[in-house]
């Protein structure tokens, strides 16, 4: 990682990395709700009801509202449903609410001019909107791509004079899977190219003075869309715009997995002061994303009196592509191997092989033998206890230093300073425990000379992720590689809060390549098991550590062709076991093969009752009968070489 001064603009795009503090952007009103400015994070979600049935739409707009929805997006694919918005509106406002509605536009100019008069906000989708998608390669000089941009220019000026006229915000809204071939073609399938394909749509509204505008940069990669929102604050503060921002990982899927990879995305941006609009987008009914979004905006309401943290004086890191830190090798942990998963069983009375069932470890008392599933924990901490049994092959165990008995696998953890002087070491593996206010210079140079040495970094600060954050960057000025370890411990939460909290506090470090393991401690959170996957499913969500299948599920709205939830728990129930495959369940061709991105199996609504899929981007067959779609999707990944039998 090179080095530059923090004060460049080249790599910043936040107020501090280091004191918690919002990305001040300008205040846009959609309706009666402001957006930016010094207003809350506002929390919004979408409807998943046909919008031409106006009462199912209502009912279940109110059921949203009731919930905490502060701003409610309807679908409107054509003219018809851009017209019943009138129809919609008007009886919400019968039956007494106010909130500010969206409409949500991909390829129909003419339903966004209709939408944009009836309702306060409209979304376009600058990859979709006067726009081509084909997945066609197409060279372009400079004239023939400013030819484009006219053409563009010249369909996309009537929504924006209309808005202008109604006091109607927009949401520019670039999706990863969903940008244009043009866009593709110069920039390709990047975050760069994200944010060019919303910079155009942008300057067009800037040349009419529009400027009631929220962008969004929505992926179902959280490492993509993290770097997109970074990358265009950047462009904005280097143009001198400063637009508020709606927050979204699209197609994050159902239950534990699409909130903590909400979490990781949404979370990550906010912990850096970005954000000003939310939406969850969950295999679920809307109504149900509404409390997990407010968990995470409310999250930050008392943020800003946090305990001080040493301000940077160099940030040695690229925000806008990732790139993992450099790390020694010690036995299994660092380099190239995967971030490790430790667990806490310092409390326990008794240790027995049964305990370790809920971290993946089974053993079999009639075969004597363990059977590892793929969320096997990789180390336990036993604090002053020991062990009275033989453990798994794979599994490491580690002790308090004046209890350490030097057994097999086994290895001693040690307290910062207490390193330097301890006479007692591994000759393979040690553990040293620390904050950053233990980085001093001794301690550092002991780890610097030690190729043994492992770092567990932990924080009780409130704003923790920056403080271990900047911790990290302390090593790379110190110019140590020793691997770390990210801790960091819970008390007291409900379960839904606690793997919100903690996908955000870890996953934002891991996004941005920082960690070789992840040890979550926890009291009174939830289970040890659930404190597992969670663990694995972090890493997964970040994409660096894969241990199960996949799934890119959209979150439904009046489109979609099938019942997503009843399709995606049967894909699901005959998938689960296929490690490290990524399948795409979208429910229209909106949410078809762009949006999926970079799955490798795609099942997509096309009609009523049909379901066309994919290999990646690839269309394989057409026009299957919904009936026995999945078990054309099962065999289309036999015959592609990635079906593996599932073990009994």
């Amino acid at each position: 990682m090179s080095q530059e001064p923090l004060e460049m603009k080249s790599n910043i795009y936040c107020n501090s990395l280091t004191a918690y503090k919002r990305f001040k952007t300008r205040e846009v009103m959609i309706g009666s709700v402001g957006v930016g400015g010094n207003n809350p994070i506002r929390v919004q979600s979408m409807t998943t009801t046909d919008t031409m049935d106006t009462e199912a739409t209502v009912a279940q707009s109110i059921r949203m509202i009731e919930a905490g929805c502060e701003i409610v997006r309807i679908t409107a694919p054509s003219k018809k449903e851009a017209e019943n918005l009138a129809n919609i509106k008007n009886e919400l406002r019968k039956r007494g609410y106010d909130t500010p509605l969206v409409a949500d536009i991909h390829f129909t100019p003419n339903a966004a001019e209709i939408a944009a008069r009836i309702v306060e906000k409209v979304r376009v989708n600058p990859g979709n909107y006067a726009d081509k998608k084909k997945f066609e390669h197409i060279e372009y000089n400079d004239d023939t791509y400013q030819d484009e941009l006219n053409r563009i220019r010249e369909r996309f000026t009537p929504l924006v004079k209309i808005c202008k006229e109604h006091g109607t915000a927009m949401r520019i809204g670039t999706n990863h899977g969903s940008l244009s071939d043009r866009i593709l073609s110069r920039y390709g399938d990047t975050p760069l190219g994200m944010v060019e394909s919303a910079m155009e749509f942008l300057h067009i509204c800037r040349d009419h003075d529009y400027h009631n505008i929220v962008l969004s940069m929505k992926a179902s990669n959280t490492q993509v869309m993290v770097q997109a929102y970074r990358l265009l604050v950047n462009r904005m503060i280097n143009e001198g715009m400063n637009y508020p921002l709606h927050l979204g990982v699209t197609e994050a899927g159902e239950g534990e997995d699409g909130r903590i990879k909400s979490a990781v995305g949404i979370g990550t941006l906010l912990e850096d002061g970005l954000g000003d609009t939310i939406r969850v987008s969950l295999t679920e009914e809307p109504e149900f994303e509404v409390p997990v979004a407010f968990s995470l905006a409310r999250h930050y309401d008392h943020r800003s009196g946090h305990a001080p943290i040493p301000d940077l004086k160099s940030y040695p890191l690229n925000p806008f592509a990732y790139a993992r830190r450099k790390s020694t090798e010690v036995i299994n942990i660092g380099d190239h191997n995967v971030p490790r998963i430790f667990h806490d069983y310092s409390t326990k009375e008794v240790i027995t092989a049964a305990n370790l069932h809920a971290v993946g470890c089974n053993y079999s008392v009639p075969l004597d033998k363990w059977n590892l599933s793929d969320q096997a924990c990789d180390f336990i901490y036993i604090g002053d206890k020991s062990i009275g049994f033989e453990i798994p092959g794979t599994l490491g165990v580690i002790q308090d230093a004046s209890d350490w008995n030097d057994n097999e696998r086994h290895y001693p953890y040690f307290e910062g300073i207490s390193y330097v002087v301890a006479k007692k070491k591994s000759t393979t593996l040690n553990f040293v425990h620390t904050d950053i206010s233990g980085l001093d210079l001794p301690l550092i140079a002991t780890l610097k000379h030690d190729p043994t040495a492992v770092l567990v970094l932990t924080s009780d600060n409130l704003h923790g992720m920056a403080e271990q954050r900047a911790a990290f960057i302390r090593l790379e000025e110190e110019g140590l590689t020793c691997p770390v370890i990210i801790q960091r411990s819970y008390n007291d939460l409900d379960e839904d809060e606690f793997q919100l909290f903690a996908a955000t506090d870890f996953g934002g470090l891991f996004i941005d390549g920082f960690g070789d393991g992840l040890w979550i401690k926890a009291q009174n959170c939830g289970s040890r098991k659930m404190i597992n996957s969670l663990g694995f499913g972090i890493l997964q969500a970040t994409r660096t550590r894969i241990s199960k299948t996949e799934y890119i599920s959209c979150p439904s709205c009046g489109r979609t062709l099938f019942d997503l939830q009843e399709t995606t728990a049967k894909i699901r129930a005959r998938t689960s076991h296929l490690k490290g495959v990524k399948i795409g369940i979208m429910g229209c061709i909106v949410n078809g093969p762009g949006e999926m991105a970079d799955a490798d199996y795609g099942y997509v609504g096309t009609g009523p009752g049909k379901i066309t899929l994919y290999k990646e981007k690839e269309v394989v067959k057409k026009n299957v009968p919904e009936a026995d779609a999945v078990d054309e999707l099962i065999r289309l990944i036999v015959e592609h070489g990635d079906w593996v039998e599932q073990e009994k």
